[in-house]
């Protein structure tokens, strides 16, 4: 049987057709960047206290209504608390003056039971301070987050199997609409409740999408095209998504990728993993128009498909490479005093990392590329706890060291599954594995909010040492032909 690369040699590998296929699914990537990261601001927290009805009070005690607490060691407007509204207006009332007249310490406090009032400085409004998901609601914040990852998780999960019955275009343009869809419909909750269920199926539209988009073009794709395109292609589409996260409106919506997604064509190699051989030719035959090259008679000879059962050989080096990238990237907003500076500096390191991956998966093997991000990652992380707290920036160098080198990983781990799985399975086999790898998101909202200050940076360092060290009993798949039944795939194995 004759290799799918070898039989499609004809076509080259950077004609009109790879330009077309090749552009199209990466500007339908570029809003799930956008997508993925925007709840680092809807659920950001901005300064807030307790609302004060316009009620009859002094000057001083409407500036003496809501207590002082202690955090970290300084003093701020407490968020949660104030003092008795009906005590205070009695006491203003009879001339009484706080802090001389009155010990405020020795006043009852009640909670806000008025409801609060936000700090715009920052932001106009957030699902925060639309749904008050403050003081004990406050759990509602990283929980938000966990739903949306929770929905990506279970995509992953079906995805992968649908697309390997249904075919690679149907899925991505399904997930497409998905995403659309409840994306506008989030603009009109009316409640949290409402907006985390729609949250959840958005989520499921996205990885979808995502994993789709990435098996179709390393299939359609052959050579250097399908590792830069793998790599670079799908990973900078995504970062350019989140670049553009800080400077756009929540409104952006992603119609446009709809019509894009009509335009691409379905993989030959999961037509031919289906044993329908004559459509396969068709795709091919219609590229070689595109390219201008003469097709020869019969392109597919003796072709076989096989199934089987995929193993899940990249699960636990997805999942650290995941958690850690999460992680590092949902932290943006506590990075800098401005949460738009803090999220522009986290997407612009992406760049560096995603060209670094597509050089090292150009010439490096693919387990040793894997096992040095993976050190490389998790170096600064234990460094960060030795800095002295006023060195803000070196904190935050160590900080984007690390994101840095989990991204280049997180990049190269994509190429690398579609990689080590048969084309019958690819899209099952990748879809499983990114599932398990996003339960590291569905915890990293409540990793970041940990009691110690330092233990997500040791706990994320840790995993990636282990992994790496785990790591070493990975095949290699560098300058290998795509397999493309489950006997290949063991081959390759010995």
């Amino acid at each position: 049987m004759k290799d799918y690369a070898v039989a499609v040699a004809f076509l080259g590998q950077w004609g009109h057709f790879q330009q077309v296929v090749f552009f199209l699914l990466c500007a339908s990537i570029v809003p799930n960047g956008f997508g993925t990261f925007i709840l680092v601001f809807l659920t950001d927290e901005p300064s807030h206290n307790c609302f004060v009805p316009d009620v009859n009070l002094t000057e001083d005690w409407r500036k003496s209504v809501i207590p002082i607490a202690v955090v970290n060691g300084k003093q701020e407007l407490s968020k949660c608390s104030r003092y008795r509204l009906d005590v205070v207006r009695n006491l203003s009332n009879q001339g009484y003056i706080p802090g001389r007249d009155v010990n405020l310490a020795e006043l009852e406090q009640e909670g806000c039971v008025d409801g609060w009032v936000y700090s715009k400085n920052i932001y106009q409004s957030t699902v925060v301070t639309e749904f008050d998901l403050v003081c004990s609601e406050r759990w509602k914040q990283p929980f938000t987050s966990t739903v949306f990852f929770v929905g990506v998780l279970c995509g992953s999960f079906f995805s992968g199997p649908m697309s390997d019955r249904y075919g690679r275009k149907p899925v991505l343009f399904a997930t497409l609409v998905a995403q659309t869809l409840f994306t506008f419909a989030q603009v009109f909750s009316t409640s949290w409740i409402m907006f985390i269920i729609l949250l959840f199926f958005k989520g499921l539209g996205q990885i979808s999408n995502f994993v789709a988009a990435l098996v179709l073009g390393a299939e359609v794709l052959t050579g250097n095209v399908r590792v830069l395109y793998s790599s670079m292609g799908i990973c900078l589409s995504f970062a350019i998504g989140y670049m553009l996260l800080p400077l756009v409106a929540y409104f952006l919506r992603d119609w446009k990728s709809l019509l894009l997604a009509l335009l691409l064509p379905e993989s030959p190699r999961w037509l031919l993993s289906q044993g329908r051989v004559e459509e396969a030719e068709a795709v091919i035959r219609k590229a070689a128009q595109w390219n201008k090259v003469q097709a020869p008679r019969v392109i597919f000879e003796h072709y076989n498909c096989s199934d089987g059962h995929f193993y899940d050989i990249l699960s636990a080096k997805m999942f650290t490479m995941t958690t850690g990238y999460c992680s590092l990237s949902f932290n943006a907003a506590q990075l800098h005093s401005n949460p738009y500076v803090s999220c522009f500096i986290s997407a612009v390191v992406e760049i560096p990392a995603y060209v670094s991956s597509w050089m090292a998966l150009r010439y490096l093997p693919r387990r040793w590329s894997v096992i040095g991000t993976l050190i490389l990652g998790a170096v600064p992380l234990f460094f960060i706890q030795l800095v002295p707290e006023h060195l803000l920036n070196l904190s935050l160098t160590l900080e984007m060291m690390s994101k840095y080198a989990l991204t280049t990983g997180y990049s190269l781990i994509f190429t690398y599954t579609t990689e080590l799985y048969p084309t019958a399975l690819r899209n099952t086999a990748t879809g499983t594995t990114t599932t398990v790898s996003r339960i590291g998101c569905c915890v990293t909202p409540f990793l970041l909010r940990g009691y110690f200050k330092y233990l997500p940076y040791i706990t994320l360092g840790t995993l990636a040492v282990l992994t790496a060290f785990a790591a070493l009993f990975l095949p290699e798949s560098f300058k290998q032909p795509l397999p493309e039944t489950i006997q290949q795939m063991h081959e390759r194995k010995k």
